[in-house]
């Protein structure tokens, strides 16, 4: 008998609330402050598992919309920084990366044409071994460049769309900021850029190197070959 009790009890609960929500009758002029509070505390329940909004809504309710979106567009701001910062960083590493190894390899081939003619046919083909596994790592680090690259551009226009909404919201010095680390990101990406420039003007200086050495070991051989005595040449 005691849960059938609880029950009646509990649905007479539920209708004494559901009651003014149904009545017919003009509500008074106040604010419903219970309901307000519900109502309040149901979104807050339903949006804080996702953070869509960082400011408690009892704190809330004493804020004007400007205010609230100043706050969010600083959240904005800053979170769009923090992104360019590590896409800054990371493009700059593997811009670095690819120049180290191109200089490298252009080494290995400065050493290859210095030793034309002196190494036996196992150590050119070990260099060679080397030069070829060195381009492939330079191959890797120039798309890992283009992949960073990428990222780095989409930082850059989420940074520009958000100073642009922070301004327009009055959040001038969040709009401002934005701003600096998006001209120091490109300050820095440009430095990191020249060098990787350089490398690849000194790469093709190299290539071109390589071609005339190339075919001037191959027309001293042909020379040598010609100047060989007949006798030489002749089998006995």
């Amino acid at each position: 008998m005691a849960a059938p009790r609880r029950l009646l009890a509990c649905l007479k609960v539920l209708r004494s609330s559901v009651r003014p929500l149904v009545s017919s009758r003009k509500p008074p002029v106040h604010k419903p402050a219970k309901w307000t509070s519900i109502l309040y505390t149901s979104v807050a329940s339903l949006t804080g598992g996702a953070s869509l909004c960082a400011i408690p809504f009892r704190e809330a309710e004493s804020l004007s919309h400007d205010t609230l979106i100043r706050r969010a567009v600083s959240l904005a701001t800053d979170s769009s920084s923090t992104l360019l910062s590590q896409t800054t960083l990371a493009l700059i590493d593997a811009i670095m990366d690819y120049s180290k190894a191109v200089h490298t390899l252009i080494a290995l081939q400065k050493r290859y044409l210095e030793s034309l003619g002196k190494l036996s046919p196992a150590e050119e083909d070990q260099i060679w071994q080397v030069i070829i596994s060195q381009r492939a790592q330079v191959k890797d680090h120039q798309d890992e460049c283009h992949r960073f690259e990428s990222s780095w551009i989409g930082a850059v226009k989420l940074c520009e769309t958000a100073a642009e909404v922070a301004f327009s919201s009055g959040a001038d010095h969040a709009s401002v900021t934005v701003r600096t680390n998006i001209q120091l990101a490109l300050s820095q990406v440009e430095e990191a850029q020249k060098l990787s420039e350089d490398a690849n003007k000194k790469l093709t200086e190299a290539k071109v190197m390589e071609v005339e050495r190339m075919t001037q070991y191959a027309t001293t051989l042909q020379s040598n070959d010609e100047d060989v005595p007949e006798a030489y040449l002749r089998e006995d």
